[in-house]
């Protein structure tokens, strides 16, 4: 799909991507940024505490994203024993990029449905594609996230509530394994094009069009044509 679009409409894939970098940048700075404000400055001396993109590029994960539009970045380190409350610190870290996410497409809303209200852009402008898929690629980031299997920030919360010692036997089973089932399955989305994400996809779309007054199908059909 993503190279398709590429040879169709540069423009449009650059927008992809720069989106893509954008949301990758603020959620990892995000994690970094609050592990530093609950008392770790690990991410802080490995120099992730920063808004460049290029300190938080995983190659493995740029490839996929130059091929297929989907990639993601490298994980902020952070040591969970430096943290004020280790447990609910810990939760906190990890919900800090889904949450900035969350925030970057509502500020990418409100831009986009001011300009296009007071008729400074019009709907195909390409500063409004960008607006748009900003907003769609920080809603799925958030959601894509909260998915409780490790790396993925929801594996935190997970964690958090089972941390009694009967469990340690499952938390060690999804620490373990979660990785792989989770690369197996992203990789099987975007090789098959089958909406394996469906529960990703579905309050995604339900939230941007919270945020575009239910016009967000309507823009991804100009753009995508479906």
């Amino acid at each position: 799909m993503f190279l398709s679009l590429l040879l169709e409409s540069p423009p449009l894939a650059v927008a992809w991507v720069a989106a893509i970098f954008l949301a990758l940048t603020v959620h990892e700075f995000s994690h970094a940024l609050v592990a530093k404000w609950r008392g770790d400055r690990t991410a802080e001396r490995e120099g992730r505490l920063t808004l460049n993109p290029i300190a938080h590029i995983d190659l493995m994960g740029l490839i996929p994203l130059l091929l297929f539009g989907f990639g993601w970045a490298k994980p902020v380190p952070y040591n969970p024993y430096n943290l004020k409350n280790p447990k609910w610190d810990s939760v906190l870290v990890g919900i800090a990029g889904p949450v900035s996410n969350l925030l970057l497409a509502v500020i990418a809303a409100i831009i986009m449905r001011l300009l296009i209200v007071n008729g400074i852009l019009t709907s195909l402008n390409l500063l409004i594609v960008f607006l748009f898929l900003l907003i769609i690629i920080n809603l799925f980031l958030m959601i894509f996230n909260l998915i409780p299997i490790p790396p993925l920030d929801g594996s935190k919360l997970l964690f958090a509530f089972f941390d009694a010692p009967k469990y340690e036997n499952v938390r060690r089973f999804i620490a373990h394994r979660g990785p792989q089932i989770l690369l197996i399955l992203v990789f099987l989305a975007i090789l098959t094009n089958l909406n394996i994400f469906f529960f990703v996809s579905k309050p995604a779309f339900a939230v941007c069009d919270l945020l575009l007054a239910d016009r967000c199908d309507l823009f991804f059909y100009l753009l995508f044509g479906g």
